[in-house]
């Protein structure tokens, strides 16, 4: 078994990407992988060996991340800081609020298809990862990361022919 300080150094990048891709954001991507990495730490000696040190890593992000969600979900207010942010930027305002539509339209769209292509998707879209980074996220080969991206994109492309846009 590794020392930690060396998965660390391995594996915080990819911790990072995947986590970022189910955030966006930057500073709280910073501090799950942190988190990461303590929980981590904490439980290393529950670590089986049973997957890829990254898959497990990742699946403790995931699970402080949807903590964090469900944590948020308590607090009903918004603050307007956040709001403004989003969407006053340098574009204009119509281009931005069209943009923000067709981003929507989108998600929702990739958020009907399954678990495993949506999670694909999105670390293939927001999380700019590789085939061969979700691969080993996912502990898959990347030909099924390849081939689950492009199954995906082509089942959005074939809903959107389908309704005429």
């Amino acid at each position: 078994m590794q020392d930690i300080e060396e998965i660390y150094q391995e594996y915080a990048k990819t911790v990072y990407k995947y986590i970022f891709c189910l955030t966006g954001n930057k500073d709280l991507s910073e501090e799950i992988v942190q988190e990461t990495f303590e929980v981590a730490i904490k439980n290393i000696d529950k670590f089986k060996g049973d997957c890829k040190i990254s898959t497990w890593l990742c699946q403790i992000a995931k699970y402080i991340w949807y903590k964090i969600l469900k944590k948020e979900k308590k607090k009903e207010n918004i603050p307007f800081e956040s709001i403004e942010n989003i969407v006053f930027s340098d574009m204009l305002l119509e281009e931005k609020v069209l943009e923000r539509q067709e981003k929507i339209e989108i998600f929702k769209k990739i958020q009907s298809l399954d678990e495993q292509t949506r999670t694909v998707m999105y670390l293939r879209i927001l999380g700019n990862l590789e085939y061969n980074e979700i691969a080993e996220i996912m502990n898959k080969t990347p030909s099924w990361a390849r081939v689950v991206f492009f199954r995906g994109k082509q089942k959005l492309k074939e809903e959107n022919d389908e309704k005429g846009m």
